[in-house]
């Protein structure tokens, strides 16, 4: 009996987190680890569906740029990246879109649907969700070599987001599910960054909470210590000190713009843990860091 009684205090500690985030919009950025493991695609999707049956409204934005990678391998195409962006020519492109649009995304809906859930695919083409534009193309330095500009093709960016599709579907029911991909003034498909994508669409919905799945513990302190809490103020302190470094850098930056953006808190959270997105949202612990407003 008393087993079931723990489940039920569980339950319990989870109460007050649900009652507060009924009928809110939680933007989720799905990668990594997350997205190979099969106990961990399971997880996911359990989470995903749970926050639907208790009230709130996910939104799922995805990665996949291991399985780009490796289908252009198949075709013998070799994968280049540029200060971590993927150059992205018109053959790339190509690939990217097929795998985004119409693999991992698609595995992803059927992932979530067959789990008890009701799961709608798009991309940013779709109802002009996401209209993107070219990156500026980058100069490289190199050692004892003239600087190099870069042109990275189809990689773009966000030029605005427009929700309407995405609005639509959660009044009927839906769980959107979105691939990075998006679509210019000149009918051109880029190639986004998915955690951008996430960032912006939590600010277009003006979201309660932005969650990115990745496969480290979260922001760490100089001595690599977990921060459990940050103010934007602190974040943006630990990037200018170099504390935070490397791909961390983008991640807490994309944060930050989505609570100037009107978002309620963002997380970076360890995508390799089971149900990390319910034990970060529905547990007095939570397992990542939360990023709040000053103030807040």
């Amino acid at each position: 009996m008393q087993r079931y009684i723990e489940k039920v205090k569980t339950l319990l500690e989870a109460l007050p987190y649900i009652r507060e985030f009924y009928g809110k919009t939680i933007v989720v950025k799905y990668g990594g680890s997350a997205m190979v493991e099969e106990d961990l695609k399971r997880s996911f999707a359990q989470d995903i569906i749970l926050m639907k049956y208790v009230g709130m409204r996910p939104v799922v934005v995805h990665g996949g740029g291991p399985r780009i990678g490796e289908f252009l391998k198949r075709l013998g195409k070799e994968s280049r990246f540029v200060h971590g962006i993927r150059v992205t020519d018109e053959e790339t492109m190509d690939v990217v879109e097929m795998v985004l649009v119409g693999k991992v995304n698609k595995e992803i809906v059927s992932l979530i649907n067959s789990a008890g859930g009701r799961a709608v695919g798009l991309s940013g083409k779709d109802g002009a969700l996401i209209k993107g534009r070219k990156l500026d193309p980058v100069k490289v330095e190199r050692e004892g070599l003239p600087p190099e500009i870069i042109d990275l093709g189809r990689a773009g960016d966000v030029v605005s987001i427009s929700p309407d599709i995405i609005t639509t579907l959660e009044e009927r029911g839906f769980i959107p599910v979105i691939a990075p991909v998006g679509v210019g003034e000149d009918g051109q498909t880029y190639n986004i960054n998915a955690d951008t994508v996430a960032g912006r669409v939590a600010e277009a919905l003006k979201a309660e909470k932005l969650i990115l799945l990745t496969d480290v513990e979260g922001v760490l302190d100089q001595d690599g210590r977990l921060i459990s809490t940050l103010t934007t103020s602190e974040a943006r302190g630990l990037v200018e000190r170099g504390v935070a470094s490397g791909g961390m850098i983008p991640k807490i930056r994309c944060c930050l713009q989505a609570l100037d953006g009107g978002v309620g808190k963002a997380h970076i959270i360890d995508g390799r843990i089971e149900h990390a997105v319910l034990l970060e949202i529905l547990t007095d612990a939570g397992i990542g860091t939360e990023i709040r407003k000053d103030g807040q």
